[in-house]
C-alpha cells in the first residue's frame, strides 16, 4: 500500500462450479505449500482452535464466487447497506471436522437448520452434515463444525448469504461521499489491507490463502461499477422490485485477499488508445476528468509499466490498469491488483492549480502502486511480520521508475531527504522496532495494523536501497528478475503467484553474487543483512582521523536509554563505508567488528567523508579536527562536498548533538556557510533540523535571536531568488530550485525577512479582492497562504475557509486546509478544531491532519493537545489508521515535567479503555518528551550564548 490501505464489497448471485478437479489440486497445494513453513501458535486448548487469531493450515482455498448490491440510498432505518452471498471452494489438506473463515460484522441470513452456511462437496466429495455454526467474534471468524471429519484432497464449498453496513469508517466495503453541483453523490468503494476483506463477505483473509475470485456486482441505472478483472458484460435486470445492472467480471489471477477491490460510483474515465497493449483508464468525479485532472496521470502511468516491466524483466500481468481517485480514502493509496485506489491528491493533477511538490507526489504514489503489480501481488509475503518485503521494496523503486519517468528531478536523490531522514529519526529511538518480527510477535488486527509505520516504509526502503549500492542495481535487479546473469532462477520467476519470507530475496541475491566474480562481500547477503532487518535501530560510525580508528554504536537520541528488545547481534552492524578525502573518493570499506582500524584513513591535514551520497544506513561522526577541517571546506568552498553531504552533514551534526555525542556548537556552525548554499538538499535538511529548534525554543526568550541569527542566512537567499524569478513574477526552471524557492519565502517570512511579509500579504489580498482570478502561482500557493492568514485576522480566515469549501480541487483544499491553522487568533483554531469533528465540514479522512496542523503552531498547539484527551474515543473510532501518528505529531512540541505527566495520565486512562495499536506510540511519545526536557536543560543557555555572539 502506498503508505494507505482499506477495502471490501457488494452482492449477488450463483456459483461457478466449473473448475476442472486437476486444476483445483494444482492451486490448492501451491497454498499449502506457501504455508508449510509458517510458525502457527496454538490455543492451549487443542480443541478451541477458534480462539487463535492464525487460521490452521488444515483448509486452502481454491476460488470464490462473490456477489454483491451495494445501496447507494438510505433504507428505512437510515443505514446504508450491502447484501450479498458467497461461496467458497476449499480443499481439505489435513483431516479436520472444523472450518474456519473470516467473517467480521457482517449478518448472515440462516438455513432452514438454523445455520449460517450451506456445505456440499465438489467434483464428488461427500460434504459431512453441518453440526454447529457460530460467530466468533474476538478473532472474527465464522466457526462451522461438522458431523465428520472432511477427507484429504477433497474440495468442498461453503455458501452463505449476508448483509452488512455501508459505513463510512473508509475501511473493508465501504461508502465515499461527496457534493456535486449541489447534489450529494454516494460511492461504495473498498479498503482490505491488511485485515478488512472479511467485512465484505466471509473469506480466508491471509496473505498465503491466495486463491481466484470471480466477482459480480450489483448496481444502480446509470453507475458504473468496477473491479479487479475486467468487466465482460453488464445487463438489466430487476431485483426486489428494483430496475438494477448487474456486471461480472473476468475471474483474478490467483491472490490474496487483501489486494480484493471493487467500487460503485457515477465517475466517468479517461483512457489509453484501443492498440495500446495494456489498457490504462482513469476513473474521478466528472468534474475532475472533465477539467483535465486525471491527464497527467494516464501519461505517466504507462511510462512508468513501462519502466517497472524492464526493470522486473517481467511483462505486466493482466490486461488492465485502472486508477481511481476516491473523495474519502483512508492513506495514500492501496495497489489492488488491477484497480488501485487513491486519495484524490494522490492521483489527480492540474497544472493550473496544482503544485510541482504536488506533481511530484502523483509520480512516487503511483509509482510506488505499479512497483507493487510484482512485488507484493505477484509474489507476497507470507505473514504480516514481513510486511516490509513488500512496502518497503515499493517504496525504494518508486522513486526509480519516478526518476525514469521524470529524468530531470533527481529522484534518486531526494529519497534520501524523503525517506532515509525520514527513518533515521523515528529508527534512533529505543522504543523502535526491527523491520521483520517473528510470526509469533504479529497476529491481531491490531498488531498488524500497527506496522504500517515509517520503519516498514522508510527504513525498508534505506536498507534496500544500501543493498542495492553495495552490490550495484544492475546485480540487485537481476535477484529479481533474469537479467544478464541466467544460471539460475530468479526471484520472480521462482514465486509467480505464491508467498515469501525475506530469507526467500536473500537466496536469489545470494545466487547472482555468487555468478558474478565482480561482486566482492565480506559475508553472505543473509548475514550481512539479517543484521538490519532483525534487529531494530542503526549505528553511528566514529572514524578518528588521527588514529585511522572506526568504531560503531547503536545510536540513540537519548543517550541515556536502552532499547527495549535484546538483540543476538548485540547491536552491531556490518557496515559497508564508501569514503572520500578532501574531494577524491577513496572506494569502499566494510567495518565489520565493533572496532577496526583502517590506514588510510589516519590523516592530520585532509579532510575525509564519509557515506558518500548516503550510500549506508547509518550516521557518522569525526573526531574534532575532521569536524573543523570540514567546516573549513564548507565556508571556503562547500561545491566540493557532494551535495547530498552537505544535507547529510547537517543532519547528521544537529542529531549527534541531541544525542550529547557532540557539542550543540559544533551543529550550529554548520549554519555559518548557509547564506552561500543556494541548492535545494542542504537548505531542507537544516530547516528540518532547525525545526526541532524552533519547537523546543519558540516558547522562550531563545526564539527571538533564532529569528534574527536566522534571518541573515535566508536573506540571500530570499535576495536570489527575487533576482533569478525576475521580482517574483517567473518560476525557476529547476525542480529542486522551485522547491528551495518555498523554503526562501516560508523561512524568509517566518524570521521576518524585509518584504517577505508584505509579498505575501499583497498576494492574497489580491485574492480576496478577485477571487476568481488567484495570483499566485500554485508552487507557491501553501506557503503564501499560511503567511497570510497567520498575519491576518479574521477576515482573512473566513475568506480561506470560504474557499476550501468551494474548491472541487483536492490539492487546493489540502493547501487551504493546511494554512487555515497558521491564524495567530485562539478562537479560531479552537472552532477549526471542533470543525473535525463534523463530517460535513473536514472529511473523516482529513480530520487528523487538521488537528497536527493545528498542533504545529504554538498558538494552537495547547488547545490541539486538550482536544485530543477530550475526544480520542471519537477520533479512534472513526477508524483512522493515521491516529497512533497523530499522538506523536500533536506532542513533539513536548519538553516540560507537566507535559510529560499529561501524557502518562492519559497512556493510563487510554491503555485501559483499548487505545489498540496507538499504545506504541505513546509510548515513543513519553520517551521523546523526556528527551526533549533533558535537551532543552543541557542546552538552552550554549544555544542563547552562541547567537548572542554570532548576532554580536
Amino acid at each position: 500500500m502506498g503508505k494507505g490501505f482499506y477495502i471490501s464489497r457488494p452482492t449477488g448471485i450463483v456459483v461457478i462450479v466449473a473448475a476442472a478437479t486437476a486444476a483445483v489440486i494444482i492451486i490448492a497445494l501451491t497454498v499449502v505449500y506457501a504455508q508449510k513453513s509458517r510458525n502457527e501458535v496454538k490455543p492451549e486448548n487443542e480443541t478451541e482452535v477458534w480462539k487463535n487469531y492464525r487460521l490452521p493450515t488444515s483448509l486452502a482455498p481454491v476460488y470464490y464466487n462473490v456477489t454483491l448490491w451495494p445501496r447507494l440510498v438510505m433504507d428505512a432505518n437510515g443505514m446504508y447497506i450491502f447484501t450479498g452471498h458467497s461461496g467458497a471452494a476449499f480443499m481439505c489438506v489435513k483431516e479436520t471436522d472444523l472450518i474456519l473463515i473470516h467473517s467480521n460484522k457482517l449478518n448472515f441470513t440462516l438455513t432452514r437448520d438454523g445455520h449460517h452456511a450451506m456445505l456440499r462437496g465438489l467434483s464428488g466429495a461427500k460434504a459431512p452434515a453441518i453440526k454447529k455454526t457460530w460467530l466468533e467474534v474476538e478473532t472474527q471468524y465464522l466457526v462451522v463444525q461438522l458431523s465428520e471429519k472432511l477427507q484429504v484432497g477433497s474440495t468442498y464449498w461453503l455458501y452463505t448469504e449476508f448483509r452488512g453496513e455501508l459505513a463510512d469508517d473508509l475501511r473493508g466495503f465501504y461508502r465515499s461521499e461527496y457534493v456535486e453541483d449541489g447534489v450529494k453523490k454516494v460511492v461504495a468503494t473498498t479498503q482490505m489491507e491488511p485485515t478488512d476483506a472479511r467485512k465484505a463477505f466471509p473469506c480466508f483473509d491471509e496473505p498465503a490463502m491466495k486463491a481466484v475470485f470471480h466477482m459480480t456486482l450489483i448496481h444502480p441505472l446509470n453507475t458504473v461499477a468496477l473491479a479487479n478483472g475486467m468487466e465482460t458484460g453488464t445487463e438489466t435486470t430487476t431485483l426486489n422490485n428494483l430496475q438494477v445492472l448487474q456486471t461480472q467480471f473476468e475471474p483474478t489471477e490467483k491472490m490474496s485477499t487483501y489486494l480484493l477491490a471493487f467500487v460503485v460510483s457515477d465517475f466517468i474515465s479517461i483512457k489509453t488508445p484501443a492498440e495500446a497493449k495494456v489498457l490504462i483508464r482513469i476513473y474521478a468525479r466528472r468534474k475532475a476528468i472533465e477539467a483535465g485532472q486525471g491527464e497527467y496521470a494516464l501519461n505517466i502511468t504507462g511510462r512508468i509499466l513501462d519502466f517497472f516491466q524492464n526493470y522486473y524483466n517481467s511483462k505486466y500481468p493482466l490486461r488492465k490498469s485502472d486508477q481511481i481517485a476516491l473523495p474519502d480514502f483512508s492513506v495514500g493509496a492501496m495497489e489492488n491488483w488491477g484497480l488501485i485506489t487513491y486519495r484524490e491528491t494522490a492521483l489527480l493533477y492540474d497544472p493550473s492549480m496544482s503544485s510541482n511538490e504536488d506533481k511530484e507526489l502523483v509520480s512516487t504514489i503511483i509509482s510506488h502502486e505499479l512497483a507493487h503489480m510484482w512485488f507484493g501481488n505477484l509474489v507476497t509475503m507470507k505473514w504480516w511480520n514481513d510486511l516490509w518485503l513488500n512496502e518497503g521494496f515499493a517504496t525504494y523503486v518508486s522513486y526509480l521508475g519516478a526518476d525514469d519517468a521524470q529524468p530531470t528531478w533527481n529522484m534518486k536523490d531526494l529519497m534520501v531527504l524523503g525517506e532515509v531522514h525520514k527513518a533515521f529519526a523515528v529508527d534512533a529511538l529505543a522504543y523502535s522496532n526491527p523491520l521483520s518480527f517473528r510470526e509469533e510477535e504479529v497476529e491481531t488486527p491490531t498488531q498488524i495494523n500497527a506496522l504500517f509505520n515509517s520503519i516498514t516504509y522508510s527504513k525498508g526502503a534505506a536498507v534496500l536501497r544500501m543493498l542495492s549500492g553495495f552490490l550495484s542495481e544492475p546485480v540487485f535487479a537481476s535477484g529479481l528478475s533474469v537479467g544478464h546473469f541466467e544460471t539460475y532462477t530468479a526471484y520472480l520467476q521462482q514465486f509467480p503467484y505464491g508467498n515469501t519470507v525475506y530469507s526467500d530475496l536473500w537466496g536469489k541475491l545470494q545466487e547472482v553474487v555468487d555468478s558474478d566474480p565482480a561482486v566482492k562481500l565480506p559475508a553472505s547477503v543473509t548475514e550481512i543483512m539479517n543484521r538490519w532487518i532483525l534487529q531494530m535501530g542503526y549505528p553511528v560510525v566514529t572514524i578518528d582521523t588521527q588514529t585511522g580508528r572506526i568504531s560503531q554504536k547503536h545510536f540513540l537520541l537519548d543517550s541515556e536509554s536502552e532499547p527495549d528488545r535484546p538483540s543476538v547481534y548485540n547491536y552491531q552492524w556490518f557496515v559497508p563505508i564508501k569514503w572520500m578525502k578532501s574531494g577524491t573518493a577513496m572506494g569502499q570499506h566494510w567495518l565489520l567488528e565493533k572496532t577496526a582500524t583502517h590506514e588510510p584513513m589516519r590523516t592530520n591535514s585532509e579532510w575525509v567523508l564519509a557515506n558518500v551520497n548516503v550510500s549506508g544506513f547509518y550516521r557518522v561522526n569525526y573526531d574534532s579536527q575532521n569536524w573543523q577541517r570540514l567546516l573549513s571546506q564548507l565556508t571556503s568552498d562547500h561545491s566540493v562536498i557532494p551535495v547530498i553531504n552537505r544535507a547529510q552533514i547537517v543532519d547528521d551534526v544537529f542529531n549527534l548533538a541531541r544525542a550529547k555525542i557532540i557539542s550543540i556548537t559544533v551543529a550550529l556552525s554548520t549554519t555559518r556557510y548557509l547564506s552561500e548554499e543556494r541548492e535545494y538538499m542542504p537548505w531542507e535538511s537544516t530547516i528540518k533540523n532547525l525545526d526541532y529548534f524552533f519547537l523546543m525554543f519558540d516558547r522562550t526568550e531563545v526564539y527571538r535571536a533564532m529569528k534574527e541569527y536566522l534571518r541573515g542566512k535566508v536573506q540571500p537567499l530570499f535576495n536570489y531568488f527575487k533576482t533569478i524569478t525576475s521580482d517574483w513574477t517567473e518560476i525557476p526552471s529547476s525542480h529542486t530550485d522551485q522547491f528551495n524557492q518555498v523554503n526562501a519565502i516560508s523561512l524568509g517570512c517566518r524570521t521576518g525577512v524585509e518584504g517577505c511579509a508584505n509579498l505575501t500579504k499583497t498576494w492574497y489580498r489580491q485574492w480576496m479582492e478577485n477571487p476568481d482570478k488567484n495570483p499566485i502561482h500554485p508552487n507557491l500557493k501553501a506557503t503564501v497562504y499560511c503567511s497570510a492568514i497567520a498575519a491576518g485576522g479574521v477576515e482573512e480566515w473566513e475568506f480561506g475557509w470560504n474557499m476550501y469549501k468551494k474548491t472541487s480541487n483536492a490539492a487546493e483544499a489540502d493547501k487551504l486546509m493546511r494554512a487555515l491553522s497558521c491564524t495567530k487568533t485562539p478562537w479560531l483554531l479552537k472552532r477549526y478544531l471542533d470543525y473535525t469533528l463534523d463530517p460535513d465540514l473536514i472529511r473523516k479522512q482529513d480530520a487528523s491532519f487538521v488537528i497536527v496542523y493545528i498542533a504545529n503552531n504554538v498558538v494552537g498547539q495547547s488547545f490541539a493537545w486538550d482536544f485530543v484527551r477530550a475526544n480520542w474515543r471519537h477520533i479512534y473510532a472513526g477508524g483512522s489508521p493515521l491516529f497512533a501518528t497523530l499522538i506523536l505529531d500533536v506532542t513533539k512540541r513536548f519538553s516540560t515535567e507537566l507535559e510529560l505527566n499529561q501524557l502518562q495520565q492519559f497512556k493510563k486512562e487510554a491503555a485501559a479503555a483499548g487505545f489498540g495499536s496507538a499504545v506504541m506510540e505513546l509510548d515513543q511519545a513519553i520517551e521523546t518528551t523526556k528527551t526533549n526536557m533533558k535537551w532543552v536543560a543541557e542546552n538552552k543557555e550554549q544555544v542563547m550564548r552562541w547567537l548572542t555572539e554570532e548576532l554580536a
